[in-house]
């Protein structure tokens, strides 16, 4: 998108020499089609200079120093509307998390992003499985009516996991070793659906399988419908 630009980028955890090894060689998505290079304080997309800073408090990152206008937070630490507004501090006007809030409003693009009216400084984007479940529960929705609803997502691995069989503090399935097992886990994904979709609050629920891919993830979604479908 040529309205869009990237100006900044925070990470206290690397330097841009690094970002630059990361972002040319990805295993994931394979080897970068662009040029990139790097000094001190910044790293150059095919020339397009990114600056970088290495704040570990939100409020220091010299936002208003590049112009930034939206900052994305996507550390999955500062969720919160209080949290979040550091960024504002630092000379940010817009924050999105690009999570699920506890207290932020959350759009989702086909669903209701209609409804921002632009007064909201820090609002939620939701989760990667709310982005899938959301427009489709809308569709479906439209059409016929959900009474209820059942989402099982099956969810490639995460960083959260270990890597071979160790301890976990949540539960022990979580220790289990990413590469080698099917995982149940938690997922907030059709609560938060209640959250874009307010009438259908409270009539789904789900549950998540991480299973030993790098990549994708997929929602299945069951649904007892209000009016009959062919």
């Amino acid at each position: 998108r040529e309205d869009i630009e990237v100006v900044g980028c925070n990470d206290p955890f690397m330097t841009p020499d690094y970002l630059a090894y990361l972002l040319t060689h990805d295993s994931v998505h394979g080897k970068i089609k662009a040029e990139v290079t790097h000094d001190a304080h910044s790293v150059s997309i095919n020339g397009k200079r990114i600056a970088f800073f290495t704040e570990k408090d939100p409020a220091a990152i010299p936002w208003g120093s590049v112009g930034a206008d939206i900052v994305v937070e996507s550390t999955g630490v500062f969720l919160t509307i209080d949290k979040a507004s550091a960024h504002l501090r630092g000379g940010a006007k817009k924050v999105i998390v690009s999570a699920p809030s506890p207290d932020a409003p959350m759009y989702v693009m086909g669903v209701n992003e209609h409804t921002y009216t632009g007064e909201a400084h820090v609002l939620s984007n939701a989760s990667c499985t709310t982005n899938c479940l959301a427009p489709l529960a809308k569709v479906i929705d439209d059409a016929f009516g959900i009474e209820e609803g059942l989402m099982t997502t099956v969810h490639a691995i995460t960083a959260t996991q270990k890597t071979v069989d160790g301890p976990s503090g949540k539960a022990w399935r979580d220790g289990r070793g990413a590469g080698f097992n099917i995982i149940p886990a938690a997922t907030g994904a059709a609560k938060a659906v209640g959250k874009v979709i307010p009438h259908l609050n409270n009539k789904l629920t789900g549950m998540s399988f991480r299973v030993p891919v790098p990549d994708v993830s997929v929602v299945d979604l069951t649904c007892r419908l209000v009016r009959p479908a062919s």
